[in-house]
């Protein structure tokens, strides 16, 4: 077939290609929601008029070092750096480790029951039987109730965001780690039991038939079985959330609990945004090593 026929058949394909009309119709309607949004919205495109671009040259001068702003010098940046780790630095981010360490355990620990009880296929009176016997309706119904009291409460623990629970936790508990502590486990909690319990809904039935046609419990099942299988995929999720653990220890700082949000704010009024920046920088950098950490613990267990 020469270049011309091959374009004429793609030109015929295309034109006898099936249309979905309801497709069409969402396409339009999302490019009419975002022009109306758009213009709502009273956007501008002058963002980067005179002003504006003045404040962001000043802005990108005062995130140099201000030893550094004669010259780089070497041993002057390193005492800089050293200098800024020694003061708050390093002490700023290992409360904002531990407070997302804490937190996303805790948060994992309870996770893993809610989300036990949030799977259909386990909370059922029949869990995994091959041919059961129909029990009563109101069997069925306590089943059902669990599991959907169990989600609404997912629902309660994620939908509210740890900057408020944080807020109304610092009311009665005072200005410590733990409220970040104990918000960020709430949020994750929900986040996680919802992963988990879909995880576990979405599993290989037939291993877990069989050991349940062996006379297996259903407290042995998840033990022996539904544990092992789910546990790479709730790795996954369970690292995810530590990472955003670590970056909203970083912003709870900011309601005055000492991690490094607390220096960033402190920075940011004082205008020493080289500060900032560096203090910033140290929150990128315990993400980088959560991700990393993730990565060996996932291969781990999958090779395992």
């Amino acid at each position: 077939m020469s270049g011309a026929e091959r374009e004429r058949e793609v030109r015929r394909l295309r034109r006898e290609r099936p249309r979905r009309r309801f497709a069409r119709f969402s396409g339009w309607a999302l490019a009419s929601l975002a022009v109306y949004c758009w213009l709502a919205g009273d956007f501008r495109l002058d963002l980067l008029d005179e002003r504006r671009l003045a404040n962001l040259r000043r802005f990108l001068g005062e995130l140099v070092p201000y030893p550094l702003r004669e010259g780089f010098d070497l041993r002057v940046a390193w005492e800089w750096t050293v200098g800024l780790l020694s003061q708050r630095g390093l002490e700023a981010a290992i409360t904002t480790l531990a407070i997302a360490v804490a937190a996303i355990c805790l948060a994992g620990l309870v996770a893993s029951g809610l989300s036990l009880a949030a799977a259909r296929n386990l909370t059922t009176p029949e869990a995994f039987l091959q041919d059961p016997v129909p029990p009563p309706r109101w069997v069925r119904g306590a089943g059902l109730g669990v599991v959907y009291a169990t989600r609404a409460l997912l629902v309660l623990l994620r939908s509210i965001p740890e900057y408020i629970w944080a807020f109304l936790l610092i009311s009665v508990i005072g200005p410590s780690a733990w409220p970040a502590v104990l918000a960020l486990a709430i949020h994750n909690a929900g986040i996680l039991g919802k992963l988990g319990g879909e995880v576990v809904e979405n599993l290989e039935t037939r291993p877990l038939s069989a050991l349940r046609a062996l006379g297996a419990t259903r407290s042995q099942i998840v033990v022996t079985a539904i544990f092992p299988m789910a546990l790479s995929r709730f790795l996954l999720f369970f690292f995810y959330r530590w990472e955003t653990c670590v970056r909203e220890a970083t912003v709870l700082g900011m309601l005055g609990i000492v991690s490094l949000g607390y220096w960033i704010q402190d920075a940011r009024a004082r205008t020493q945004y080289d500060t900032m920046i560096f203090l910033v920088a140290l929150g990128v950098a315990l993400v980088l090593v959560g991700d990393l950490l993730s990565a060996v613990a996932r291969r781990v267990v999958r090779d395992a």
